[in-house]
């Protein structure tokens, strides 16, 4: 399997096809495996990349690291590695922060483009901040619920990512996925991912964005990703009836075709 070493953490990845790279970012506590219809069915004309955080998926299970920080820190290393520029990151839930947390970290000189695929400015709800989904209370249950329960909670997060139930194969999927990052480490990079807050960074982000919402997303409205389309100065919005959280799974190929569109316009 593939690896590249980035600040000490021996990342997996996968990368298929050739011409503009696509860098696709997963969300918290998943991996490379939400994006199996992008990296096949777009690698006949782009060059489809997909990377496990450290901690995450096939990835080295490193005892420290795990902030949205540190993962936007080892994404410049693992582009500098691979020798991309001109790159579109397309950052699904958290992955999203980790490619705001980068522009703060690094600019944009590498970046193409940004796609944002269901993910809010922040998942906190701050004061004068109408989207956040979880608050001091909800957050120490969850962190405890991780470390009490890990069946229950994957199992939790399985039955509320889709708008409809998923196949037995789509559920097997997203249970072994989640399952590969251990519980402490869940609860670091949850704790961590829950209090960032990218409101200010935004509007500073002239590139290019397209802003993906699911209509039927369980933990967070259209509204607060519609919000981070407002805030961003160049964004384009879609929303995706057919969706909860897991718009790349639940209808690849609307997504693949939007993407495709998005890429070919900048």
């Amino acid at each position: 399997m593939p690896y590249e070493q980035c600040n000490g953490a021996d990342l997996y990845f996968e990368d298929e096809g050739s011409g503009t790279p696509l860098v696709f970012l997963p969300g918290v506590m998943t991996g490379v495996r939400f994006f199996t219809h992008q990296l096949g069915d777009l690698s006949d004309d782009y060059r489809t990349v997909a990377l496990d955080y450290r901690g995450h998926g096939r990835s080295e299970k490193t005892e420290t690291g795990h902030t949205v920080a540190q993962y936007a820190s080892d994404l410049d290393a693992f582009l500098d590695r691979r020798d991309f520029d001109d790159a579109v990151l397309v950052g699904w839930s958290m992955g999203a922060l980790v490619a705001w947390e980068y522009v703060g970290q690094f600019g944009t000189d590498r970046v193409r483009g940004f796609v944002d695929v269901d993910m809010s400015a922040s998942a906190f709800q701050w004061d004068y901040y109408d989207h956040g989904r979880s608050d001091l209370a909800r957050l120490t249950e969850t962190l405890e619920f991780v470390q009490t329960d890990h069946a229950a909670f994957i199992e939790g997060l399985v039955e509320a990512a889709f708008a409809e139930p998923p196949s037995p194969e789509t559920r097997a999927l997203v249970f072994d996925e989640v399952s590969r990052t251990p519980p402490p480490i869940k609860s670091a990079i949850l704790f961590d991912y829950t209090m960032r807050d990218y409101r200010d960074v935004l509007p500073d982000i002239e590139t290019p964005t397209l802003v993906c919402a699911g209509a039927d997303e369980k933990w967070r409205t259209v509204a607060a990703v519609r919000d981070v389309a407002d805030r961003l100065p160049n964004a384009e919005f879609e929303l995706f009836e057919e969706s909860g959280h897991c718009i790349t799974v639940e209808e690849p190929e609307r997504f693949n075709r939007r993407l495709r569109e998005f890429v070919e316009s900048l």
